[in-house]
């Protein structure tokens, strides 16, 4: 991707975010029909509704990963180059199953597992991505085990953080990540929303993009199997969605073992750690200064 050169718009410090009240004018836009809901359903406020609503919630901002894909392009990840094999459609199709409690499409559903675990790794990459190569507004990878279990590692500890995307025109426009585990499906899920809607419906904001990473075949195949969607109707493009993902990578230690500024790697560690503690030497100016390093 080009180099952004600095003619990025000042933006807020938004590191205590998180820990604000981003609903309130949500409630008090449509507090009449979420009081008249509420008695509908039996319960005294509109906090006891959304007590009734949360799994519905909940699942409402993971039905991206859900449903079928819609969407078609790779990210700058490692992996195999797309090649066609012979036992390629075969192996890209498997049985229907029952429907499980996770609300995250399984791998297996996806893949017919019994015949991609006879298949070298670099041609298990190239079906996955062939799985994937018709589909509009999707992103698919092959990260190297490993790898991702250095990026995990700090998700688990860092699970919430934001990202910018740089428009020379319009200033960064601020994106809110967060990491989610299903065991039951085996997947780590990364979902992100705009800033701006996250800090104005909170944990009702819907992301505009999901990134599934399925790490099944980790310990056999050494690698973990990557898929995203990205909303169409979200207002943000494929091409700023790569470059979130670029980013996300480069901060949560995706290329820590490859040659690099040592110094720049633990600068980057420091800002999710802040974020994170929400230590006032967190500021969106260094975030800003380490993203336009990777351009």
């Amino acid at each position: 991707m080009a180099s952004f050169q600095r003619r990025w718009a000042q933006v807020q410090d938004v590191r205590f975010l998180v820990t604000t009240q981003p609903r309130r004018n949500v409630y008090e836009k449509y507090r009449d029909k979420l009081e008249q809901k509420a008695r509908e359903e039996g319960v005294p406020d509109i906090d006891s509704l959304k007590k009734v609503y949360t799994d519905k919630i909940q699942g409402v901002r993971k039905q991206d990963v859900a449903h079928p894909l819609t969407p078609g392009q790779q990210t700058p990840q490692t992996g195999a180059q797309t090649a066609g094999t012979a036992g390629a459609t075969q192996a890209q199709q498997s049985p229907a199953r029952p429907n499980s409690k996770s609300q995250i499409t399984r791998l297996d559903d996806l893949l017919d597992l019994e015949k991609v675990r006879t298949l070298p790794s670099r041609e298990l990459e190239a079906i996955w991505r062939l799985r994937h190569a018709n589909l509009p507004n999707s992103l698919v990878a092959a990260i190297p085990a490993d790898t991702f279990k250095r990026m995990e590692s700090l998700a688990k500890s860092h699970p919430q953080f934001v990202l910018p995307v740089p428009h020379e025109s319009e200033g960064a426009e601020m994106h809110f990540l967060q990491w989610t585990w299903d065991a039951e499906s085996k997947t780590s899920t990364v979902l992100f929303t705009q800033l701006a809607e996250y800090k104005l419906r909170g944990e009702w904001a819907v992301p505009h993009t999901t990134l599934t990473h399925y790490t099944e075949l980790a310990g056999e195949k050494d690698v973990v199997l990557m898929r995203g969607v990205v909303q169409s109707d979200r207002g943000i493009s494929t091409e700023s969605v790569r470059w979130l993902v670029l980013c996300l990578q480069r901060f949560y230690g995706g290329w820590d073992g490859q040659k690099q500024d040592i110094v720049r790697s633990e600068e980057r560690k420091r800002l999710l750690e802040w974020f994170t503690v929400g230590d006032g030497r967190f500021s969106v100016q260094a975030l800003l200064d380490e993203a336009e390093r990777m351009g």
